[in-house]
């Protein structure tokens, strides 16, 4: 969903590459030899972590 806003289109850039899709995370996950799943979690405790 563009998974930065909450739209529920995962690999929607909104013609903005800031915006966090889908296919960054597959990447960022297979970089790391994780799922995607996985990364997701990663980044969910890191955020809470820095909050």
């Amino acid at each position: 969903m563009c998974l930065s806003c909450g739209c529920g289109e995962p690999d929607a850039d909104h013609g903005d590459p800031r915006h966090i899709t889908m296919e960054a995370l597959r990447k960022a996950a297979e970089a790391a030899e994780i799922s995607p799943q996985e990364a997701a979690d990663n980044i969910k405790a890191t955020v809470a972590k820095a909050s």
